[in-house]
């Protein structure tokens, strides 16, 4: 159906007339993302007459098929002018429940209009200049504190509450304000993450540790698609977040920790949702104030002390697996791969216990020490090839978690990666001469393996690894070729020997030089 039809058949008091033009019209563009350029005009009246037939009532089922209508027309930035004016926009909010003086949610029945309004929205402040700065204007941060609020424990409302992190997602991409706002005045991130914690059904077992069934059913499509956008919304309010101020920081931010140890514990539906899933949460958790990290590895470092236990690292040891799987894949290593470096790297600069544990799985001691550091299949190998990889930033942080993992020594780091690996990092520390980096670490030693100390005079230092002797050229030859060879070493000496100056020039003093 031509827009022209369309056009003819929407209008306000006609619901019937309206639902079955728009019905056929959303059917056939439902997959449509590249629009027609001729009929840009024709589409804005379009956009102005479902705004008319909103504002002026209509029932429910019209209500939603106009917005499935809207929501397919806005992803065509072209026709969003007639579409981002103040009117439109509060029309939107009030269909999306963005008002903070409302209480509820309303009846089930309206469920559907609210989803369709967030999804308009997602789209307008996405591709609309305009509609950003009215989001500031109209406070749609408020608004959607608000409806989180209200989503809170429903089961039931899982698209809601999906759809409106989205857009709090998008808002606090496109403004450092929101950020802000959210920060000291809205409470956004306890609100976050109590809602992360509805999503995924946290049961707790102790202060910060939840029960997590590592055999349990994997999450929902529903409930990871929540997740993933709690996630992504929690990562743009806890940007610069590295310094905790306050005990009420700290007890936050190691509650959101112990939730996304859970999180990372647990599936997706699918391998692909999962990656994306534990991508996100690792994503965070480089975000979150270091001295926190220490609730990933429950019980924590204080009660490990006092009752003598041994930390539990299936949480560091599904990050490990993550940077291995990343390494694996080889694309877009500085998206992919620079989060999880660093969060290892910090975990394992800051705790004692995780770099002990991350040490011994990365860099366990060397036994055979026949091949090139780089060369092989186990994550050292492929953690050192990174080494002198072409992109800077990810070359520095693979070099500087190797690095941390050998306590900032120098002559521990050259043992697992050779001087020639290495020096890039050495260069940039001014510690090519040796020695080692700022930072203090515990004095326990690692003990080198027997057949490393039997190995290790014949190490070439820049390679790091054993090198066969080259042959002695002298043993192929016959004694004739011997006695040649030896003539020519005569010779040379006697030409030298029979030169003016003795071998060498002089200088006025008379010595040689």
């Amino acid at each position: 159906m031509d827009v022209d039809t369309v056009l003819e058949r929407v209008r306000p008091g006609n619901h019937e007339e309206t639902e079955s033009a728009l019905k056929e019209y959303n059917e056939q563009n439902r997959s449509m993302f590249q629009f027609d350029p001729a009929d840009v005009e024709k589409r804005k009246k379009l956009c102005e007459a479902l705004f008319d037939v909103l504002d002026k009532g209509s029932s429910t089922s019209c209500q939603i098929i106009c917005l499935e209508a809207l929501r397919i027309l806005s992803r065509d930035k072209k026709v969003l002018a007639p579409v981002t004016t103040k009117k439109n926009m509060e029309i939107l909010m009030k269909m999306a429940k963005l008002d903070p003086e409302v209480n509820t949610l309303g009846a089930a029945a309206d469920f559907p209009v609210i989803v369709e309004a967030l999804k308009c929205l997602c789209n307008i402040v996405f591709n609309s200049p305009v509609a950003q700065k009215l989001s500031l204007d109209l406070n749609f941060a408020a608004g959607l504190c608000s409806l989180l609020e209200k989503c809170m424990d429903e089961r039931s409302v899982s698209d809601i509450r999906c759809f409106g992190l989205r857009l709090l997602f998008l808002l606090t991409l496109l403004h450092t304000e929101i950020r802000a706002q959210l920060k000291k005045q809205l409470q956004g991130l306890s609100l976050l993450t109590q809602t992360l914690e509805s999503i995924v059904n946290v049961q707790w077992a102790g202060k910060y540790q939840a029960v997590t069934d590592l055999n349990a059913p994997a999450l929902s499509v529903q409930e990871t698609d929540g997740t993933i956008e709690a996630l992504k919304a929690l990562f743009n309010v806890t940007l610069d977040s590295w310094n905790v101020h306050s005990e009420n920081d700290a007890h936050q931010f190691r509650h959101l920790t112990a939730i996304l140890r859970h999180i990372l514990l647990s599936r997706g539906p699918s391998e692909d949702k999962t990656e994306e899933l534990h991508s996100n949460t690792i994503n965070l958790l480089s975000n979150i104030p270091v001295s926190c990290l220490d609730v990933l590895i429950s019980p924590t470092e204080k009660e490990m002390s006092a009752n003598n236990n041994e930390p539990d690292m299936v949480a560091i040891q599904l990050i490990l697996d993550f940077m291995e799987k990343r390494i694996d894949k080889g694309c877009s290593y500085r998206e992919g791969l620079t989060p999880v470096l660093s969060l290892l790297t910090e975990c394992s600069r800051a705790h004692r216990h995780i770099r002990k544990y991350i040490k011994a799985e990365v860099l366990p001691p060397l036994r055979d020490v026949s091949n090139r550091p780089e060369v092989g299949t186990t994550v050292r190998n492929k953690l050192v090839r990174l080494m002198t990889h072409v992109d800077l930033g990810v070359k520095q942080i693979a070099a500087e978690f190797l690095f941390v993992l050998c306590k900032e020594r120098v002559d521990n780091l050259l043992k697992y990666t050779g001087y020639g690996n290495a020096a890039g990092l050495l260069a940039a520390r001014g510690l090519l001469a040796g020695g080692r980096g700022d930072r203090w670490y515990s004095d326990d030693e690692d003990t080198d393996t027997e057949e490393y100390i039997k190995a290790k005079p014949n190490i070439n230092l820049i390679t790091g690894h054993v090198e066969e002797p080259l042959p002695n050229p002298i043993d192929e030859m016959t004694e004739e070729q011997k006695e040649y060879e030896a003539m020519k070493l005569v010779n040379m000496f006697d030409k030298l020997s029979s030169s003016p100056d003795g071998g060498g020039q002089t200088n006025q003093s008379g010595t040689k030089k």
